[in-house]
Order: structure tokens, then sequence, then C-alpha cells
């Protein structure tokens, strides 16, 4: 029986490590991203975060990707006019065309250098194809202890996900 090869498709490139897809934003907080409090606003950090995020799912699937779901995002503490904010983001789950991102949000004082976790969150994107649908991506392959457990962490919160969608009218 003769091999059906699909016409103009890639072959998917190999699975990667998650630290392969690991990303690093900073920015500095400026006063146009806070309140009157000088309090930066939680959209500037979501969209901070969701840019992080999304780059290390491209870096992943090397496709375009959108943003499927962001799991919830609770702010542990205030970023403030002035703070370096570091957001670190990693692959931590792949399913066949969907990825799962962790990202760490700190805050540092530049001055002093005293640097507070401010929220963590997990985001799924999708990859696309030419035809702007979702495709499937390389596996992500765990190397270390702490890679797989954050794989095994990921599958069930999908797991969780997906259940909840069945159960949305």
């Amino acid at each position: 029986m003769a091999e059906v090869v699909a016409e103009n498709v890639p072959p998917l490139p190999r699975a990667k490590a998650p630290a392969d897809t690991e990303v690093t934003l900073n920015q500095l907080m400026m006063p146009e991203h806070s309140n009157g409090h000088g309090n930066v606003h939680g959209g500037i950090i979501m969209k901070l975060v969701d840019e992080t995020a999304a780059i290390a799912a491209m870096r992943h699937a090397q496709r375009p990707v959108v943003t499927v779901a962001i799991d919830s995002m609770t702010f542990r503490e205030p970023v403030r006019v002035n703070d370096l904010v570091t957001c670190r983001a990693r692959l931590t789950y792949v399913g066949k065309t969907s990825m799962e991102v962790g990202v760490l949000v700190t805050a540092e004082d530049p001055i002093t250098g005293v640097t507070t976790h401010t929220n963590s969150a997990f985001l799924v994107f999708v990859a696309l194809g030419e035809d702007r649908r979702p495709t499937e991506v390389p596996a992500l392959a765990p190397v270390t202890d702490d890679d797989f457990r954050r794989f095994e962490e990921g599958l069930a919160r999908q797991k969780q996900r997906l259940a909840r969608r069945a159960q949305t009218p």
C-alpha cells in the first residue's frame, strides 16, 4: 500500500524541551501605566503576561498563535511606578494543537534590588496553520523531574478545562 503524503505540508519540527521555549520580558513601569495611587493597572500586567506567553508559544510552535484561555490570575502584591516588571514564561504542557504556558511575574525595585512575586498565570494558546485554523504543534519533551511534574499538572488542568467546556451550553 502506498504512503499518502500531503502536498505542501512541512513536517513538524522535533519535540522541544521546556527550557527551549523559555522567554523573559522586562518592562520598567512608568506613570502612564498607573492609576492615581501609583499602582500599575492590572490590565497592563495582563497584557505583558499574554505577550510573554505568546512569544514562548510561537517559539515552540514556530507558527502564529492565538490565546484561547487565561486561567485565573490573582494579584498577590501591587506593582508600582518605577518597578521593573519581569515576566518569565515557558511551556508546561502541549496537546495536539494547544499549548499551556506558565508565566511568573515579579516586580523589582531597581534601587534597592528587592524583588516581589506579584502574580502567576497559565495561558492556553492554539497554533494556526496557513488556513488560520488550528494546526498540530511539536511535542513537548520534559527533561527534568520538575518538567515532568509541570507536564502532568498541565495535563490535569487541560482535562479540567475540557470538562468545563463540555458542560457549557
